[in-house]
């Protein structure tokens, strides 16, 4: 699959999609603390490991978490080098008063908006 580097069909080609659940940001001190199956991300901060997991199981674990967000996949393979995608998608969202947390993959942009904004981000996703 070849990822595309062209900003407009990049735009044109978002095909956003929400997946299924509420998601959280918490932080852990080890990944060894953590099932690796349950992981959506890990990033790594000096102040400790930023980690994304669904809400159900930051619960089972007692992971502390302040927002709780809706995922959703911008199924388009986008370069990574991309300039301008971030910054096109968070301003329209921006617009509409909807935060947006992005992890960029390899393949796909995954954006985390307020779980009862993610009707609304994907309306204006879509357009």
């Amino acid at each position: 699959m070849q990822a595309l580097t062209d900003l407009d069909t990049l735009l044109k080609y978002l095909r956003p999609e929400l997946q299924p659940g509420e998601y959280v940001f918490g932080v852990i001190d080890s990944a060894s603390k953590i099932n690796q199956e349950e992981i959506v991300c890990l990033f790594k901060e000096k102040e400790g490991y930023t980690v994304i997991v669904s809400r159900t199981y930051a619960d089972q674990i007692n992971l502390p978490y302040a927002f709780v967000a809706a995922w959703i996949t911008l199924t388009v393979h986008s370069a990574l080098e991309v300039a301008g995608l971030t910054a096109a998608f968070s301003t329209a969202l921006a617009k509409h008063d909807i935060a947006c947390n992005v992890v960029a993959g390899f393949y796909h942009d995954h954006l985390f908006v307020n779980a009862d904004k993610a009707e609304a981000a994907m309306e204006v996703l879509s357009n």
